[in-house]
């Protein structure tokens, strides 16, 4: 039998979590919503920060070597990493595009009426404009929404790799 928890246990065992030593704390923030695309970038954390710019010459590329070799243990979490951050790019990048040539259409349908259309007369002509928006964009929308779960389902395998890979470590 499931007993709810009173908010005092609750607020007890959030505490613990925060100062256990185990516990990870990752935040990935959310930032505003990009004015084109509408999407909302995701700013993860778990990214190790790019390298300070260099100002001794080396005959090496020190960038090339982690600082915190730690943070990422396996292949698979880099990997996941990677591709996690290339599913936001591609779903900004497609999002960014369609988004700028939905608005050039439509300024252009609004432009192509006479100078003394009325609210009707508007109404009428951007539902028009919608109606073939959509007809004409169908297909694309399909070969996105295609590439976006292909990436997607990729990235939760990836995902359960890195997190499976990690289990045995955690044992001993």
């Amino acid at each position: 039998m499931l007993v709810p928890l009173r908010p005092s246990s609750l607020l007890r065992c959030h505490c613990f979590r925060l100062f256990h030593g185990s516990a990870k704390m990752q935040r990935h923030l959310v930032g505003p919503p990009d004015p084109i695309s509408h999407l909302r970038p995701i700013i993860y954390d778990d990214i190790p920060p790019p390298p300070a710019p260099a100002v001794v010459n080396h005959p090496y590329s020190l960038q090339e070597f982690d600082p915190q070799p730690a943070r990422i243990s396996n292949t698979y979490e880099m990997q996941w990493k990677l591709q996690r951050q290339q599913l936001d790019d591609t779903s900004q990048d497609f999002w960014l595009d369609s988004n700028t040539r939905f608005e050039t259409a439509k300024e252009a349908v609004l432009a192509s009426l006479p100078p003394g259309s009325t609210p009707v007369d508007k109404e009428n002509a951007l539902s028009e404009f919608y109606k073939q928006w959509l007809l004409q964009e169908s297909a694309r929308v399909d070969e996105y929404s295609k590439i976006w779960r292909t990436l997607n389902w990729a990235d939760i395998v990836l995902a359960a790799r890195a997190k499976y890979s990690r289990f045995p470590a955690g044992l001993f």
